[in-house]
């Protein structure tokens, strides 16, 4: 294809190298003329390992050249890649002025041009920029309609500085945010001739998505160093212990537990990190990661709470009591705080979990329940059938064989899922109210 790389800074760069490397005419538009000048004598004012060589290649055969002004070029171009910075401005947003720049000249270049052009955003930017902000201007400057004379991909880059060019020939996925087929087909092309998976979703979901990667990165660092200042205030060594916490790829390293949903709740986890932040206190150690876990923990109980009032249910059905199925313990379950918090509003709640039966309970277990929900003995129901009769909104909170079967017959009632049932009533018609399962 014949691209055109707007923007030579780092990523502009590095794409423009190496996409003319998979055999694309690339020419890169940069209005910095020493950038431009630097990369038509072969050379790259970016430092990263092999880049130089592999610049130095492409003008070398033809296929990379710079110019600083790309608007007379859209004609000759199959596609635009936009790869100028975004960056942070003074209140932590995104600074979109070098996006609008280039938007506002590809638009005008588009003026002219007959054929079908694809737009692919490289840029980091905040979900609903491509839509709002990107597209608006793209289609005022041309005159043009997305859609049907251009297309729009958020094509996101997972480039690290210094693997750059290993990066971009091996990544981990292949991202296409696409507005239309169409568009998502001609920039699923671009990338032909390398062997990452190739997912083709929503522009929305290809904007969040570099962002959400890049925050979890932060969130390992942070976790990570947390744990080490706590083991050296102990006497422990971080590292090993890290080692040892990533060599569980079946819980630790893995999707595990990494699944939109409810909150968290049984014996072990709300306890454990109370006593890792309670005696990191006492060593003068503060830890504002894992401190804010269980608040967050709590919002997200808030969060079902809010969604069952903007459904104006007055008389709700809750299946599953206990934190997961296959167990009556019932210490820190989320459901049990839904339902008082829910109970306290006013709202009548119905109860069915076949593995809590009050009168076999025993010891703390029974006492921990009494005493969250003395009122389980009047909303608990041992039939589905009882617990369904008469709610307006069915919350579920268990994936469960017999909760499915049972959903399959509340007759378009909300459901709020909070565990994704709904991937396994597909064509059963749940009208399933998915804000917390996403």
């Amino acid at each position: 294809m014949r691209l055109l790389v707007w923007g030579l800074g780092y990523v502009g760069s590095v794409s423009a190298a190496c996409l003319s490397r998979l055999g694309h005419e690339v020419i890169g538009v940069e209005p910095n003329s020493k950038k431009v000048a630097a990369i038509n004598s072969g050379g790259c004012a970016i430092l990263e390992p092999g880049l130089d060589k592999l610049i130095k290649q492409a003008v070398d055969e033809g296929r990379l050249k710079a110019v600083e002004d790309g608007r007379e070029l859209l004609d000759w171009a199959d596609a635009s890649i936009i790869c100028v910075g975004t960056p942070s401005g003074a209140d932590g947003g995104l600074s979109l002025g070098f996006l609008r720049k280039v938007a506002a000249d590809i638009g005008q270049g588009l003026r002219s041009s007959n054929s079908y052009h694809l737009i692919l955003l490289r840029s980091t930017v905040f979900p609903g920029t491509t839509r709002n902000v990107l597209l608006p201007l793209l289609e005022e400057e041309s005159g043009k309609v997305a859609g049907v004379d251009f297309g729009l991909v958020t094509n996101p880059e997972f480039l690290r500085e210094s693997s750059a060019i290993t990066d971009f020939y091996d990544p981990p996925f292949t991202i296409i945010g696409e507005s239309e087929p169409r568009a998502g087909a001609l920039g699923e092309a671009i990338y032909e001739g390398l062997t990452s998976k190739v997912y083709r979703i929503s522009i929305e979901e290809a904007e969040v998505l570099k962002m959400v990667c890049n925050a979890f990165h932060a969130l390992k660092v942070g976790f990570a160093n947390e744990i080490g200042r706590l083991c050296d205030a102990v006497g422990l060594g971080g590292h090993r212990v890290m080692e040892l916490l990533c060599a569980d790829t079946k819980l630790n390293i893995s999707p595990a537990y990494l699944k939109p949903g409810f909150a968290f709740g049984g014996s072990c986890l709300p306890k454990d990190l109370r006593s890792l932040t309670f005696n990191a206190r006492r060593s003068g150690v503060e830890l504002p990661i894992l401190e804010a876990i269980i608040p967050s923990n709590r919002l997200q109980i808030e969060a079902a709470r809010i969604k069952i009032h903007e459904l104006g249910a007055r008389s709700v059905a809750v299946l599953g009591l206990s934190f997961k199925p296959g167990t009556d313990d019932l210490r820190e379950s989320p459901v049990i705080t839904l339902i008082r918090d829910l109970w306290q509003d006013g709202v009548d709640v119905l109860v069915h979990d076949p593995d809590v039966w009050p009168d076999k309970m025993l010891g703390s277990n029974r006492e921990y329940l009494e005493r969250q929900l003395p009122q389980i003995n009047r909303i608990l129901r041992p039939l589905i059938s009882d617990a369904l009769a008469g709610s307006e909104v069915v919350i579920v909170t268990q994936k469960r064989p017999e909760f499915i079967r049972a959903l399959r017959g509340v007759n378009g009632r909300p459901v709020l899922d909070l565990v994704r049932v709904a991937d396994d009533m597909a064509g059963h018609g749940m009208s399933a109210y998915r804000g917390m399962s996403c």
